[in-house]
């Protein structure tokens, strides 16, 4: 199925398993959020598994990550610049622009938009991409660089374009990445150092299939946890969907012309440019999802963003990977 992938990617990529039906995973688990969150004494101490649902969610995605194939990545120079240059060059441009076109009066919005688009994804886009029937081992081979370079300069990204804004505090992300990602990373490390050699086969057939159906249990209970625990303050803010919905799907469309645009550009086969588009177009919402619970725990509507982006994201992504089948016939 994926040419150079780790077997339990082979088994994990297939709109087969439980990420086909994330959106509404994600939906369910915000209405049930909302419902349970009406009883008090669930809405008082249900943030406390907010972070905890968050932390065995990033351990399983570190644990599956296939850092060994970075090396194909970097063989491939021009694509492997492009792909960097969209994500973390152009994408924040695009992201603040059309943030500061919509969101510039309501700065917690604008924050949390500009922090969905400017982490690329490091899952599901895989997905879409066999989907699309785009080359899958050379999507794989970018997960951990881009994973890397957006905690790195995540950060930078906020202090460069909202340092102004008493919101953003660099001391709390910063805490916020050491805390929920860098924990689980070192965690799964010493995990999966623990279970080379004679336990390898418990790997690949027990713990890699485990989080890979896992992960999206481990995010909808997060989601369900953080709506529970702030019921009031987003059931007082119906319209924030409508609010982000323009200025999303505007986001995708330019991303998508882009991105196909320097597939041409740089003349690259056509797997390679749906790889491309795939990569550039997925957002990462667990990632920033997981910072923004920590570091920004006082503004809830800044996760609701968040947690709203895959509902819009995903139906796009599907759309996409069958408009770029269809293109093919």
């Amino acid at each position: 199925m994926i040419s150079g992938a780790p077997h339990h990617l082979e088994k994990g990529i297939t709109m087969q398993t439980l990420e086909k039906y994330q959106p509404f995973i994600i939906m369910a688990a915000v209405f049930i959020g909302l419902m349970i969150g009406g009883i008090p004494v669930i809405q008082m101490y249900a943030g406390i598994f907010i972070i905890p649902f968050l932390m065995a969610m990033l351990f399983g995605l570190f644990m599956m990550m296939p850092f060994g194939s970075i090396v194909l990545s970097f063989k491939k120079v021009r694509f492997f610049w492009t792909s960097l240059i969209i994500n973390f060059v152009w994408t924040p441009i695009l992201a603040y622009g059309i943030g500061a076109v919509f969101l510039s009066d309501r700065p917690v919005l604008w924050i949390g938009f500009v922090m969905l688009m400017v982490t690329p994804c490091t899952d599901w886009y895989l997905v879409f991409t066999e989907v699309a029937k785009g080359n899958t081992a050379l999507s794989t081979s970018l997960l951990p660089v881009n994973l890397v370079i957006q905690i790195v300069l995540l950060p930078m990204y906020l202090y460069l374009f909202f340092g102004t804004y008493e919101t953003v505090g660099m001391g709390d992300i910063l805490r916020s990445i050491l805390f929920v990602l860098v924990v689980p990373t070192v965690l799964a490390s010493a995990a999966k150092l623990f279970f080379t050699g004679r336990r390898k086969n418990i790997t690949e057939e027990k713990i890699f299939p485990f989080f890979g159906q896992s992960n999206i249990i481990f995010l909808a209970l997060a989601v369900m946890a953080m709506f529970a625990s702030e019921r009031e303050a987003l059931t007082g803010n119906p319209g924030i969907v409508l609010l982000l919905l323009v200025p999303i799907l505007l986001f995708f469309l330019v991303t998508f012309f882009m991105s196909s645009l320097a597939g041409r550009l740089m003349k690259f086969g056509r797997d390679d440019t749906v790889s491309l588009i795939m990569t550039t177009m997925a957002r990462n919402s667990p990632i920033a999802l997981s910072i923004a619970a920590t570091a920004f725990a006082h503004e809830p509507l800044l996760a609701l963003v968040l947690v709203i982006g895959p509902l819009i994201e995903l139906p796009v992504l599907s759309v996409t990977a069958r408009k770029l089948i269809s293109s093919n016939r």
